[in-house]
Order: C-alpha cells, then sequence, then structure tokens
C-alpha cells in the first residue's frame, strides 16, 4: 500500500477538498480554510491564491466569472482531473511521521467524515494497516540488528512506542465518528 512522504504534505490537497465539498472563490476558500482547518494549515491567503492559480493552471480547477464589474471574483471549482487527484490522495494513506499523521492524515479524516462516514473508517482502517506495518518492520529491524545502546536503536525504540500509541488512537476513532443507520 504506497505511503505519501512528510515531505509531501501540501497545501493543495485541502484547498482542493474545500472545492470539492463547495465551489468557491478565493477568498471563501481561504476563510473557510482558516476557519474548518486552521489548528492543522497556516496558509496565508496570497499563498492560497497562488496555490489555485497553479491547480488552474494545471487544470485541475477552473475559474469562472463570479459577477460583474472590473473586479469580479472568479468562482473556483474542481475539473474532473481534480476531482481524481483529490480523491486519490484522499484514499492513500499518510506516512508515519508525527508530522504526517497529525497534519495530513486529520486532514484526510476531515474530509472523509464530510464527504462518507463509511469512508471515514475505511481511511482510519488504511492508516491501521500501514502504522502495523511500520510497527512490524521496526520489531523486525530490532531483532535483527539489536545494537544496545545505539542512537539508531533508541531511535527505533521512540518511534515503536510512538506507532504503538498510534494504533491504539486509530481504533478508538471508529467509535467516535458516526456510521449511518442502515437505510
Amino acid at each position: 500500500m504506497p505511503t505519501n512522504r512528510a515531505s509531501s504534505i501540501s497545501p493543495e490537497y485541502p484547498l482542493l477538498g474545500l472545492l470539492r465539498l463547495v465551489p468557491g472563490h478565493g477568498y471563501q476558500v481561504h476563510q473557510r480554510l482558516e476557519r474548518e482547518l486552521g489548528s492543522l494549515w497556516k496558509v496565508h491567503q496570497n499563498q492560497a491564491y497562488n496555490i489555485l492559480s497553479r491547480l488552474e493552471a494545471a487544470g485541475l480547477v477552473r475559474g469562472a466569472p463570479g459577477g460583474k464589474g472590473l473586479h469580479a471574483r472568479r468562482k473556483m471549482s474542481l475539473t474532473p482531473a481534480g476531482r481524481r487527484r483529490f480523491d486519490t490522495w484522499l484514499r492513500t494513506p499518510t506516512g508515519l511521521s508525527a508530522r504526517a499523521l497529525r497534519v495530513d492524515f486529520l486532514t484526510r479524516l476531515y474530509f472523509a467524515q464530510r464527504l462518507d462516514p463509511e469512508l471515514a473508517h475505511e481511511i482510519i482502517d488504511g492508516q491501521l494497516a500501514v502504522t502495523r506495518d511500520g510497527v512490524e518492520r521496526l520489531r523486525r529491524r530490532s531483532e535483527t540488528d539489536p545494537d544496545q545502546g545505539s542512537v539508531a536503536e533508541l531511535s527505533d525504540d521512540l518511534r515503536l512506542r510512538h506507532l504503538k500509541l498510534v494504533i491504539e488512537w486509530l481504533e478508538s476513532l471508529h467509535a467516535r465518528i458516526e456510521t449511518p443507520a442502515p437505510g
């Protein structure tokens, strides 16, 4: 299962996601980002505009005139390619760094909950699988290379303990996220 590295964390995805939920002009999108995801993402307004322009140039969003006059705002919406890019990102488990889990995973979970609670549970399960795999890899490495007291061993021990806590936390999320009643 592919994972994203912490270095691939980009504000383009929450901007695409906000447009996936509700099209709007750049100012509205930025205001929603600050209001709804501001605890995870610090993006200046001009940075959001630049990212939206880049996404438009790449064919991932389209801007349409949103009113009359010289300074009419352009209403942004996702193109089919933008929706595919966002949906692929949404379903791809996050890397195992603390920052990736805090920022990237929680952003994915935010959007999954709004799009489909069942999808939120799938995303949690996918992240659990990747995290459990990471724990197993660290365990095997520590068994094959037991260099007692080395910095590498201490680092692996810290990561292992962190990932075990992450697994516990991910398991608890299922109960915290509502599942829709059968139809």
